[in-house]
């Protein structure tokens, strides 16, 4: 049964030859009973419009002043762009509905009006929301709120800002328990996990699911190189002349790429062979937000034939005139290609158009299994765990400076947000007992005492500079910091990211300039080098990268175990498989195939796990520590998404050994300890949790100051407290987010039972693509690119050999 719309609304619907889709009916009418709403609709379906339109419906049938709908978004830009496209209905309509925006780029005139007279939709962000919720009048300003809509759920729910929002709207509810909560997304695989994330105290049955019509099959085809599918690489940059081919046969073009150094060299790659001209531009994170805007608005006119970017692309962009999208290596989940190809047309009825360029071989697997696991409706896994404590704290604080509180009041409000529904007293109390005095290793400086418990057993803040302390220091997204890579004299040779850095310890190696460099000290920001001839051991320049996801990886082992599958790949691909299989075997799905070999005086160990680059960069440092351990004289591994290597100079005859679970109780813990990753942890959770300030009024600190305020506390805390909130937050986000420590003690835990060790008497097939990656710096040159070509055809000869 159809929903009545209201007749501005209908008529505007009319005007144009429409009708309202069914999920945006369903939408309304879920509104209309009162009921929490989970919107999964495809890209182009009208998400914002079903969203918005109970709002509108509301607001034209009973006019009310104040804050109606509150709207969040995961980007300010996304804020922006859904103010534009909502007022121009609304203005269209001729009804008096007022929009705003609020993110961190609003002026403070503005901030201070809304904060006194609220427009009736307003559009933010979680951290924005944050703030808002901190001033005394948050009682009165949202008093009336109705619904609060959160777009593009998916990505962020499952991490520290969707613990902000998850507690932010426990709040909201307890100030309106009226209030209606919506969430809207592409691509959600775990709906019911959203749900419960979605109602109050995670009641998954109060909110409807609402399915989008299905659109469209998208149109995806796998491009394949003029010549062969290369043994190795992993960004496509092969293919930048039919690539640029494929731009001068579209319209508009958008040239997704998984790192912001690819995005550049894909850039001037396909400058390279722009022989007509073609206007291109690059949009990346680490762009100025003018220089971001300035290429978004060439877009949005029709002035760019094609845009190089990342995954600062992936969400909100509406550009109706974008025909094709094209993927620059692996696409490393389904549900990212599906978001990606998304960008294209954006209209429900029309097949959007997509090419994927993989890099290598393995590449072309993975890239098929997206293309099969996009077709089969499969998704990747959505991943919830408990609320961060450093999160918590934050918006304890936050609680505080609108009002004081009582202890159990707010517990029970904070358990309220599903992220939280588990925490237990003693938690909250520790949670209670660092904002008060910072612990008891620092509870002698006044500038950690933050709270202060009065008579009646209420909480409030201590002094009015912690107020101002918490709003020009709150939020979730703590910038990276850069390191000087530096020699003893003073003399620089670069900048590398605190990511990459932090895995390091004293005497690993790494390539960097051209050079082989020994670690001698992190020191505050600087990374303190000398040239070394020892060969590197760490053999790649940058921070984490997008792991390859679980549903992929199973479907690539698939295709290794299943011949049948072999003559849908190119001819290239399916003998690669089938030299592999006479050389040595190819692994079943759940076994872990370990090759050890001979080659040019050195021994390798080739495991192919599938776990992703992440979970890899891990296990090659404790394997290698523990072949030290074993007499083995490492030096060094390589690693891949599919699989690492690590070479000695002696023969590993029992890998097994080496892959014992127990490397995670002793290595491991050893490694995070010694390194700088812990440290870089621990920056991030004392800025999110108030510790420690990015800012003072009228100034910033430099990443620099705040480095060296964080190891300062971080040691006095190793020394004197080692069970302190903000160290266990620490070790948790070192785990989960730096390590893929999950993924690795999966692997390990199955090594034993699963390991099928192959010894031969040289490089297989399967090893050829990993093992190109020795002595490879990740910044690509013209020069280089022909050295991996011929190393990695020489090998591959040597791998084909049959006697």
């Amino acid at each position: 049964m159809s929903e009545p719309l209201p007749k501005p609304l209908a008529a505007w619907f009319a005007a144009r030859g429409w009708a309202p889709r069914s999920h945006q009916i369903a939408m309304l009418r879920e509104a209309r009973s009162g009921r929490h709403a989970l919107l999964v609709a495809t890209t182009g379906a009208g998400k914002t419009l079903a969203g918005f339109l109970p709002t509108l419906a509301e607001l034209i049938e009973n006019p009310a002043e104040g804050l109606h709908t509150l709207y969040v978004s995961p980007l300010k830009a996304l804020a922006v762009d859904i103010q534009r496209n909502l007022m121009t209905p609304v203005e269209e309509m001729g009804v008096d509905i007022s929009v705003e925006t609020r993110t961190g780029d609003t002026s403070s005139d503005r901030k201070a009006r809304q904060r006194a007279k609220p427009p009736q939709i307003l559009l933010t962000t979680p951290e924005s929301l944050s703030l808002l919720l901190s001033y005394p009048d948050s009682f009165t300003m949202f008093a009336g709120l109705r619904t609060i809509v959160v777009d593009e759920v998916h990505a962020f729910a499952t991490g520290k800002r969707g613990d902000l929002l998850s507690l932010c709207m426990a709040r909201l509810q307890r100030i309106a328990p009226g209030l209606r909560r919506v969430a809207l997304s592409a691509t959600v695989a775990d709906a019911d996990g959203y749900r419960a994330w979605l109602a109050p105290d995670g009641d998954i049955g109060a909110v409807s699911l609402v399915h989008g019509q299905p659109g469209a099959e998208p149109n995806i085809s796998i491009l394949l190189p003029e010549g062969r599918v290369p043994w190795s690489g992993h960004s496509g940059r092969y293919a930048a002349e039919q690539v640029m081919a494929q731009i001068a046969a579209h319209r508009t073009s958008i040239i997704f790429c998984n790192t912001r150094s690819l995005a550049e060299l894909i850039f001037q790659d396909l400058w390279k062979v722009n022989a007509d001209s073609l206007p291109i531009g690059v949009h990346h994170g680490s762009l100025a937000k003018e220089a971001r805007a300035k290429v978004e608005g060439a877009m949005a006119d029709g002035r760019l034939r094609a845009l190089v970017a990342t995954a600062s692309l992936d969400l909100g962009v509406d550009w109706g005139d974008v025909d094709c999208v094209i993927q620059m290596g692996a696409p490393k989940g389904s549900s990212r290609l599906l978001q990606r190809i998304g960008r294209a047309n954006h209209r429900l009825d029309e097949a959007s158009k997509a090419i994927v360029v993989p890099g290598n071989r393995f590449e072309y697997l993975e890239a098929r299994a997206a293309l099969d696991a996009v077709e089969a409706g499969e998704l990747d896994p959505d991943l919830f765990r408990a609320g961060a404590l450093d999160v918590l704290a934050q918006h304890v604080m936050a609680c505080a400076c609108a009002a004081p509180f009582h202890q159990r009041d707010l517990l029970d409000e904070v358990r309220s947000a599903l992220p939280y529904s588990a925490l237990s007293d003693e938690t909250f109390e520790r949670v209670l007992g660092f904002i008060r005095d910072g612990g008891y290793s620092l509870r002698a400086y006044d500038r950690f005492k933050r709270l202060v418990q009065e008579a009646d057993g209420s909480w409030r803040v201590s002094h009015p500079k912690f107020v101002g302390q918490h709003r020009l220091n709150a939020g979730i997204i703590v910038e990276a910091t850069m390191l000087d890579v530096r020699f003893r004299n003073g003399r620089s040779l670069g900048r590398v990211e605190e990511a990459f850095a932090s895995q390091l310890s004293t005497g690993d190696t790494f390539f960097f300039a051209g050079l082989s460099l020994e670690v001698e000290k992190i020191a505050l920001t600087d990374l303190i080098v000398h040239a070394t001839s020892k060969p590197a051991r760490v053999p790649t320049y940058g921070g984490s990268r997008m792991p390859l996801s679980t549903s992929l990886a199973d479907r690539v082992r698939g295709f290794l175990a299943e011949p049948s599958e072999w003559p849908r790949f190119p001819d290239d691909v399916r003998e690669w498989l089938e030299f592999q299989t006479a050389r040595s075997v190819l692994p079943q799905p759940g076994q872990l195939l370990v090759e050890t070999f001979p080659r040019e005086g050195r021994h390798y160990m080739v495991a192919y796990s599938f776990e992703g680059w992440n979970a890899h960069q891990s296990l090659g440092m404790l394997i290698t520590r523990r072949m030290e351990t074993q007499g083995l004289k490492p030096l060094g591994f390589v690693a891949n998404d599919y699989a690492i290597a690590c070479y000695g100079l002696e023969k590993v005859a029992d890998p097994a050994s080496l892959f014992s679970a127990d490397i995670l109780e002793h290595e491991f813990v050893e490694w995070v300890q010694q390194s700088h990753l812990l440290k870089r942890a621990f920056r991030e959770v004392a800025v999110i949790g108030g510790l420690v300030e990015r800012q003072h009024p009228g100034k910033r600190k430099t990443g620099k100051q705040v480095t060296f305020s964080t190891d300062l506390i971080y040691d006095v805390l190793r020394k004197y407290e080692p069970t302190h909130l903000l160290l266990q937050a620490a070790w948790d986000d070192a785990r989960a987010k730096m390590t893929d420590v999950g993924r690795l003690a999966h692997l390990l835990d199955r090594a034993a039972e699963t390991m099928v060790h192959v010894d031969l008497d040289r490089v297989t097939p399967l090893a050829v693509p990993v093992l190109t990656l020795i002595g490879r710096e990740r910044v690509s040159t013209a020069r280089g690119d022909d050295a991996l070509l011929m190393e990695a055809e020489g090998l591959a000869a040597e791998a084909r050999r049959l006697d």
